[in-house]
């Protein structure tokens, strides 16, 4: 089935802006003409494509069929690309699950070095971001190593190292005897949402005790180390963003050199990976400078 270009290009800006006027604004026409588009459209496919509402929301058939543009977008600039062409509209737009700690840490720098690329970045906990692969939601997803795709490309990119932190005044109050699996299952910890297993993991490594400590949910990379520094709790930090506190004195390693490693993977889909070679070249180089090297196998 041949869908028409304009019709799926009012389609995706609905979705990205939660609006007919705001995708008109986008596209330079009117209202109605992005209107009569998704009408001709939803006739077409003879399914309901968006919820109206405030913002609009796509139906299952609209996202699908949203992410079908999204891929002719990128094939089409990869054969403009090949052939020297110059009759691209302007950049394409890729959508990449990944983690927070990623963004926070080491990713703009790849979306930096990825020219003629709108992002849209879907973030997920590590532990998840490989499902928004999985169902055809995203092209590409920073995953949890081993955790390999079918029909997609996986390259290693090596470690994120988190550290165990907290205050000092923190260390005094919870851990004055030692920290032990009946302390660390009394002290508050930081949990960056329910799927955050990432404190656990760290308990379990260096106790073999499986626990449930009380804990702080805060889903933003800057304010864990912010509610660390503030002794809200302790809770596992990319070591990059508290190298300084730590050097400061405004938060300590719960266990000095108790590291917490996770491997990640960039997955992308192997249809398109040939036209987003260029992002992957990108990801990789910043990859290469900011996390520590994969293990050789």
């Amino acid at each position: 089935m041949l869908l028409d270009p304009h019709q799926l290009s009012a389609l995706a800006a609905i979705l990205r802006h939660g609006s007919f006027e705001a995708a008109a604004a986008e596209l330079s026409v009117t209202p109605s003409a992005i209107s009569q588009r998704i009408k001709a459209l939803e006739d077409r496919v003879g399914a309901a494509l968006i919820h109206r509402g405030t913002p609009c929301t796509g139906t299952p058939a609209g996202l699908r069929i949203a992410r079908h543009a999204e891929d002719i977008g990128l094939l089409e600039a990869k054969l403009a690309r090949e052939l020297t062409l110059d009759q691209r509209e302007g950049p394409v737009r890729v959508r990449v699950a990944l983690p927070a700690d990623s963004l926070a840490t080491w990713f703009i720098d790849a979306m930096a070095r990825a020219e003629d690329i709108l992002f849209d970045l879907v973030i997920d906990d590590q532990d998840h971001s490989a499902d928004w692969l999985r169902r055809g939601d995203v092209s590409a997803a920073i995953t949890v190593g081993g955790q390999n795709i079918t029909g997609c490309d996986a390259i290693a990119l090596g470690t994120l190292r988190y550290l165990p932190t907290a205050s000092p005044g923190f260390m005094q109050r919870w851990f004055s005897d030692g920290v032990s699996a009946n302390s660390l299952a009394q002290a508050p910890c930081l949990t960056f949402n329910r799927k955050d297993n990432l404190q656990k993991s760290w308990i379990y490594a260096q106790t073999g005790s499986r626990l449930s400590p009380p804990s702080h949910f805060l889903p933003s990379t800057n304010a864990f180390v912010d509610a660390a520094i503030a002794g809200l709790g302790w809770g596992m930090n990319p070591e990059s963003l508290v190298r300084r506190a730590i050097a400061n004195g405004q938060i300590c390693e719960v266990i000095p050199d108790a590291p917490l490693d996770i491997e990640l993977t960039w997955q992308i889909g192997r249809v398109l990976a040939p036209a987003l070679a260029p992002l992957t070249q990108a990801v990789r180089r910043a990859a290469t400078q900011q996390l520590i090297a994969p293990a050789a196998h």
